[in-house]
């Protein structure tokens, strides 16, 4: 018998590790075929919730909210490259010189859910994002990417230019905020049971294992 879990991935387009930990997730639920299967749900955190629009420098960001120095942000990068590499997802850390707005990413990801397309946006985003440098909070490279995914881009520009689900996204922003929950990837089982980060597909595995057993 095939146990099906809720898993609410809360998550941001600028996060790095969130790719990391959304593909070592899928990993692991395809290693559990015919045990588990995902009803998975893409939730919104905001990095940054006051980036400008023009968005800012990365290295210059880094330093301001974290205190990295150069190499240490050099080191990081090599790590998040490496990782994404073994998972099969292409980091271009040339590409990418930028932090911007995901506001507007994630109310197009809010409409993607209802279209049932969410995880095909998210993923079209990253890799627009990682892979290609583009801003996430350009609405003109939003509407592309939508289309890309298989969306309406007409209809996305459409809810782009409205301001539409702004309240549903701030709501489950601060839902989840209420939760505890202040770092992504956070990803949320069947709404009680936490992991946190960007995991290997190992830890993710045991875990649903775990959690599928106690359930069924």
């Amino acid at each position: 018998m095939v146990t099906t879990l809720k898993i609410d991935f809360v998550s941001d387009i600028s996060c790095p590790w969130c790719v990391i930990g959304l593909k070592s997730l899928e990993q692991a639920l395809a290693r559990l075929d015919g045990v588990a299967s995902a009803e998975l749900h893409f939730q919104p955190f905001e990095l940054n919730p006051r980036m400008a629009a023009e968005g800012q420098d990365i290295g210059e960001h880094l330093a301001e909210k974290y205190g990295a120095t150069p190499e240490q942000g050099a080191q990081t990068r090599e790590m998040i490259r490496a990782r994404g590499a073994e998972l099969g997802f292409r980091f271009d850390m040339d590409a990418r010189s930028r932090i911007y707005n995901t506001f507007d990413a994630h109310r197009l990801l809010h409409w993607a859910e209802l279209q049932g397309r969410q995880r095909a946006l998210k993923m079209a985003l990253f890799e627009a994002y990682f892979t290609k440098g583009e801003s996430p909070g350009d609405h003109a490279v939003l509407a592309r990417v939508a289309g890309e995914a298989g969306l309406d881009a007409a209809a996305a520009a459409e809810v782009l230019a409205s301001g539409a689900y702004a309240g549903e996204v701030r709501e489950r922003e601060q839902f989840y905020q209420q939760q505890g929950i202040h770092s992504v990837p956070a990803i949320v089982i069947n709404d009680r049971h936490l992991i946190s980060g960007g995991q290997p597909p190992d830890v993710f595995e045991q875990a649903l294992r775990q959690i599928a057993a106690a359930a069924t």
